[in-house]
C-alpha cells in the first residue's frame, strides 16, 4: 500500500487508482463536508498591497473568546507547530512529552528541534509521571480515535510539574465542550492550537491559530517573520466567520452522517472494535490489516487512512473521516465480505 501518511494525498492516490483527483471519495482526511455561505466575492479582494492580518486577527480572537493580543495567525496549523516548538525549544524545554497517539508532525518537529521525547500512551499510561519542566503535548479531542478528555485534573498535575503546556484543540469546534482557552491568563505556560480550515472546510486555505496570554504571543511573535498569511487566506475566513448558521448546519450535518458510519462500521464482519469518539471521524480496529481493506477499496476510488504509523496503534487500525452518506457506497460494498 502507498503510504499516504496525514490522509488527504488524492493525487498520489489517484495515480494509484489510474483515475483523476476529482474521482476520488476522499474518507481519509477529517475535513469538513459541510461548507460556509461565503458573500465575499473573490475577485474584488485588494492583492496590491502587503497584506494585514490586523482584522481577521480581531475575527478570531472574537470567536474564541479572547482579546486580540491573545492571538497569533500561521500559515496552517503545521506551521504553528514547528514555529511553536522551535521557540520553545530554544527558550525554555529540551523534552516533550507527547500523549499518543496524536498528529504525527508532533514527533517529527521535536526530531526536528532536537527535543528528548517522551511517549505516554494515553490509553494505557494516562496517569504516568512525566519530568519537570516538560513540554506537554496533549490532542482534545484526541486524533485518530475522537476520544474527548476533561482536562483540569491533567492541567493541575502539569501545572505542578512546571511544565510548558500545547493542547491541541483543532477538532473541538465539531462538539459541544468548551476549550481549556479561559485558562491562559491562570498559567502563564498554556497554549492552545486551533485549526481553522479543518471545521471551515478547507484544507487548501491554510489559516492555524496560538492562543496564549499576550506576553507570550508577543514573545513568539518577535521571532516570527512578516506576512504569514495571503489576502485570500484572510479573506476566505473572515467571510466564513460570517456565516452566522453554519455552525448549527455542520453540528446537524456530520451527526447525521456520522451515525450511518458508526452504523456500518457496526454491523461489518471485517471489524473488530469501533472506537467511541465525538470528532468527525472514527476509528476501528479490523479483523484484517487496513492496507488490505484500502486495497480493495481502490475499484471504488475510495481513500481511507491506515492507521498503522501512529504510536501505540498497529496496522489493523483504520480512520475514516465522516462525510456525506451517499459516500460510503463502496465502503459499504467492502465492508460487507
Amino acid at each position: 500500500m502507498i503510504p499516504f501518511q496525514h490522509g488527504g494525498n488524492i493525487v498520489a492516490f489517484a495515480k494509484h487508482c489510474h483515475c483523476m483527483p476529482e474521482e476520488v471519495i476522499d474518507l481519509s482526511s477529517n475535513i469538513n463536508f459541510v461548507k460556509p455561505h461565503l458573500a465575499t466575492d473573490f475577485n474584488t479582494v485588494d492583492i496590491t498591497p502587503y497584506p494585514n492580518d490586523e482584522a481577521l486577527q480581531h475575527a478570531i480572537a472574537s470567536h474564541y473568546g479572547v482579546s486580540y493580543d491573545e492571538a497569533a495567525l500561521f500559515n496552517g496549523a503545521s506551521a504553528a507547530i514547528y514555529a511553536l516548538m522551535g521557540y520553545l525549544r530554544h527558550h525554555t524545554t529540551d523534552s516533550v512529552v507527547l500523549y499518543d497517539p496524536l498528529y504525527s508532525e508532533y514527533e517529527r518537529a521535536s526530531n526536528m528541534f532536537g527535543f528528548e521525547i517522551i511517549h505516554i500512551n494515553r490509553y494505557k499510561d494516562l496517569d504516568a509521571p512525566l519530568p519537570k519542566g516538560a513540554l506537554v503535548v496533549f490532542v482534545n479531542p484526541a486524533t485518530p480515535d475522537g476520544k474527548t478528555y476533561d482536562l483540569e485534573l491533567l492541567l493541575t498535575k502539569w501545572v505542578e510539574n512546571e511544565c510548558r503546556i500545547l493542547i491541541d484543540e483543532s477538532f473541538l469546534e465539531f462538539i459541544q465542550m468548551p476549550s481549556v482557552s479561559n485558562h491562559i491568563k491562570n498559567y502563564q505556560h498554556l497554549w492552545i492550537l486551533k485549526s481553522m480550515t479543518k471545521f471551515f472546510g478547507a484544507a487548501g486555505v491554510r489559516v492555524g491559530t496560538l492562543l496564549s496570554n499576550s506576553r507570550n504571543i508577543a514573545a513568539l511573535a518577535s521571532t516570527l517573520p512578516p506576512w504569514r498569511l495571503s489576502a485570500f487566506d484572510a479573506a476566505y475566513i473572515r467571510a466564513a466567520l460570517s456565516d452566522t448558521g453554519f455552525v448549527r448546519r455542520s453540528h446537524r450535518a456530520n451527526a447525521e452522517s456520522k451515525a450511518a458510519l458508526s452504523a456500518l462500521l457496526d454491523s461489518s464482519p471485517l471489524v473488530a472494535h469501533r472506537y467511541e469518539g465525538e470528532a468527525n471521524f472514527i476509528l476501528a480496529k479490523l479483523h484484517i490489516p487496513a492496507s488490505k481493506l484500502q486495497e480493495a477499496l481502490v475499484p471504488y476510488r475510495t481513500l481511507v487512512r491506515d492507521c498503522g504509523n501512529f504510536d501505540g496503534l498497529d496496522g489493523y487500525h483504520l480512520r475514516i473521516a465522516v462525510k456525506e452518506i451517499e459516500t460510503y457506497a463502496g465502503l459499504r460494498e467492502v465492508l460487507r465480505a
